[in-house]
């Protein structure tokens, strides 16, 4: 049974669609955003043959091909094919939640938006095969709000292979060589398009689990024909194959807290907003529970071995204080510590341990924004308010155990000649489809901004080393 909230049937599109005027859109011109309301959904294209479907590459039997679908030796394509109606409704659907296209202005007085788009049906193609009326939509939050904002249609997108498969029979357990989910994120504000993948990368060889990641160039035809939307990075969803395959067991909790609760700060715990992505209907927080109660222990002031064990019995503290000295080393303001979102906590029932998994790292590898990423002794940082960080540096046996993962992090994977080289290998695969985005599809102003974001990115690694070291003496 799929989530009430994932279930935003098109046939309630009762809704007519917005107009979309054509001075709204002078950027984009070869996109079709005009259209007279549609006649309401009724999935009448139910009647069809699923001619390339093969277990190995379309059902819940064949297992994830990480290595076709993650290959990062070269630069994917996939196409998405949605009809002119559906495409539509997702921008009208769009214009609800966020405003005119390409205006700034928001819907409802500026009312935060509490709802993800709305899926449609469509056909993907990849490696030669179609897989069938495959749900797809827009994803992201401040960062989907401000392309949309900003009159840019190279917007993230979600994939949900059986999304559709209560209308649709055919589909029924439909996978992606062996994915049920999958995210195409648009490199957000990121004119080297390596960031989201190579900090992946980084925090895998620093043994951490997080999502595989590949570069992906996407076309999307909305009726018109192929519209190249650019070089994006396919990433692996963490509550589809990464607790399958980076964990003992995949029953445990997820959580992605988002909102104040994420803090861990005192007072702040309330479960809404420790959203649970497995067990959804299982009313079971005492794992996170225990989490929040172990670090605002009054032991940690009075008794800090007692409440080391208090806190290691409900916390990966290791997976983290690792975490921790990577992120913190490569730099990554949005997140933890900064940022009230941006990771998920597993319990891993083999160590009844919650566990750390980073996830969004497009804006890493940078000083950033908000005033910029925290520095690694944490100066500035208030300790009650992103306790995880603050009260666990406070103390001696973990602090040192932190600077053992700072050392290990800046002397191996990223080490300014290990990452510069992989900064370069990537960049030689990416540069001929960064360099012919268009505008309206692209973060980049022109195909000249590309090389100065890699010599900046590997100028940054080498700055990276000097403070780190200096911090480490």
């Amino acid at each position: 049974m799929k989530k009430i909230t994932k279930r935003i049937a098109l046939s309630i599109i009762g809704l007519s669609l917005v107009a979309f005027s054509i001075s709204s859109c002078k950027k984009n011109t070869d996109v079709q955003t005009t259209n007279t309301d549609p006649v309401p959904e009724t999935y009448s294209d139910s009647v069809f043959v699923p001619t390339d479907w093969t277990t190995a590459t379309h059902t819940k039997s064949g297992a994830a091909n990480f290595g076709l679908v993650f290959d990062d030796s070269k630069v994917h394509r996939i196409d998405i094919v949605v009809t002119k109606k559906r495409w539509q409704l997702m921008l009208a659907n769009m214009t609800t939640l966020y405003g005119a296209f390409g205006t700034g202005s928001q819907p409802g007085g500026g009312s935060s938006v509490t709802e993800n788009p709305m899926f449609v049906p469509a056909e993907v193609f990849y490696n030669g095969k179609q897989w069938y009326r495959v749900g797809v939509r827009f994803k992201g939050n401040s960062s989907l709000e401000s392309t949309w904002k900003s009159g840019n249609y190279k917007m993230s997108f979600k994939l949900d292979f059986d999304e559709f498969e209560d209308q649709y029979p055919q589909i029924d357990n439909q996978r992606f060589n062996g994915f049920k989910q999958l995210s195409l994120k648009n490199n957000f504000d990121d004119k080297s398009m390596l960031r989201e993948k190579v900090a992946a990368d980084i925090f895998r060889s620093e043994g951490l689990a997080v999502s595989n990641t590949a570069f992906y160039v996407v076309y999307v035809d909305y009726g018109d024909g192929p519209t190249y939307f650019g070089v994006y990075t396919l990433t692996e969803e963490v509550d589809d194959t990464v607790i399958k395959n980076q964990f003992p067991n995949s029953k445990g909790n997820l959580y992605k807290p988002d909102g104040t609760a994420a803090s861990f700060a005192f007072g702040t715990y309330n479960t809404t907003e420790l959203v649970k992505e497995t067990n959804e209907d299982a009313a079971d927080y005492t794992d996170v529970r225990a989490l929040y109660d172990a670090v605002h222990d009054a032991t940690r002031t009075t008794d800090p071995a007692a409440w080391r064990t208090k806190l290691d019995n409900a916390f990966d503290t290791d997976v983290f204080l690792h975490y921790l000295a990577t992120n913190t080393a490569i730099q990554n303001w949005d997140t933890y510590g900064k940022m009230t979102h941006n990771y998920f906590l597993y319990n891993n029932l083999s160590t009844n341990k919650l566990t750390w998994i980073p996830w969004d790292n497009n804006e890493a590898l940078q000083t950033g924004k908000q005033g910029g990423s925290l520095p690694m002794n944490f100066v500035g940082l208030t300790a009650s308010q992103w306790p995880l960080i603050g009260y666990m540096y406070q103390d001696a046996v973990y602090q040192a155990k932190y600077k053992v993962y700072a050392r290990q992090v800046i002397e191996g994977s990223f080490k300014p000649t290990t990452v510069q080289a992989l900064y370069t290998k990537y960049a030689a695969l990416v540069e001929p489809y960064a360099t012919i985005e268009k505008r309206g599809y692209s973060f980049l102003s022109s195909a000249a901004d590309f090389t100065p974001a890699i010599n900046a990115l590997k100028t940054h690694a080498t700055s990276r080393e000097t403070v780190v070291l200096d911090y480490l003496r």
